[in-house]
């Protein structure tokens, strides 16, 4: 991977950093491009335009790593707020969530109590919820209280899986055989060569492998998260030469990235999803958008100090 990719993964968990970009106006109205403010209701204004377009919506309250309880209640509470919202405003979007916001940093028992008050109420409605994957030390116990909940009844849950690392195929198997929606992703943090494909090659490789063995399980729903063009074009390919029906997996992508392809694939008649971030806990998730394309990084550089 190239150094400037590392570099900014890297970064992406500084919080000296965290705290001096968050101030920098030209970051802050970069971070735009990506995020969708700062605000629950700015988000729901985006999905909005976005559902008038054919496009559904996932709903991302930027979060990670709560260190105490009450911010762990805290982020909880934004959840159980943007269920509310969805619901009011009849949209078409589901949450996604991440673990080590709800406090799994803590204590399991913490992530799963506060995960449970989420799904209760998003059940209600018939909200469905997303846990989030985050990098290769949390798999393992997110996996484990998704299967959890999972086993317990939650079926408006599902996960995500992340095609660079060795792990998933076997997590992939496990996790069809129950009927759980997945999303897949190639994988945006940074990991040693002993938990994941090293090479793009080998990681584009396993994401067509997974996406086909998705498809071919039927109580499988595959959310096919990707920018890629090829990714698409295969998976378009397999699905219709084995008469797999739209209905059983849809195009996912980022706010703010190739948002006119998503579009084009909405008008082809695909379901489509834009995965809308919002809150102030933008820097992460917005070092990881600028890892992805460094060019950016120049912007953003020029603005701070130019």
């Amino acid at each position: 991977m190239p150094i400037a990719r590392d570099t900014l993964l890297w970064l992406s968990r500084s919080k000296f950093l965290r705290e001096s970009i968050i101030k920098v106006a030209p970051a802050r109205a970069m971070s735009r491009k990506f995020v969708a403010g700062e605000k629950l209701s700015q988000a729901l204004d985006v999905i909005a335009s976005l559902n008038a377009q054919g496009i559904g919506g996932i709903l991302d309250y930027l979060g990670e790593n709560t260190t105490t309880a009450a911010e762990a209640e805290a982020y909880t509470a934004e959840q159980i707020a943007a269920v509310q919202g969805v619901i009011a405003r009849k949209l078409n979007a589901y949450l996604s969530l991440k673990l080590t916001a709800m406090g799994l940093d803590i204590g399991p028992e913490l992530a799963e109590a506060n995960l449970r008050k989420v799904l209760d109420a998003a059940r209600a409605g018939d909200i469905f919820v997303r846990v989030d994957m985050e990098s290769s030390e949390y798999v393992e116990r997110t996996l484990a209280i998704v299967i959890q909940l999972w086993d317990d009844g939650y079926t408006n849950l599902g996960t995500v899986i992340q095609s660079y690392l060795y792990r998933s195929e076997k997590d992939v198997q496990d996790l069809v055989v129950r009927g759980t929606n997945l999303r897949l992703v190639k994988g945006a943090y940074n990991e040693p060569a002993s938990a994941a494909y090293p090479d793009k090659a080998d990681v584009d490789a396993q994401y067509v492998k997974l996406v086909k063995f998705m498809l071919d399980a039927p109580n499988c729903f595959c959310g096919i998260a990707t920018h890629d063009e090829a990714m698409i074009e295969a998976a378009k390919t397999y699905a219709r030469q084995n008469a797999i029906p739209n209905s059983r997996y849809e195009f996912q992508m980022l706010y703010g990235i190739k948002t006119s392809l998503l579009k084009q694939l909405a008008q082809e008649g695909y379901a489509t999803r834009a995965y809308i971030p919002y809150g102030t806990h933008w820097y992460p998730y917005f070092m990881r958008r600028l890892a992805e394309r460094p060019s950016n990084v120049a912007f953003v550089v020029k603005g701070a100090f130019g």
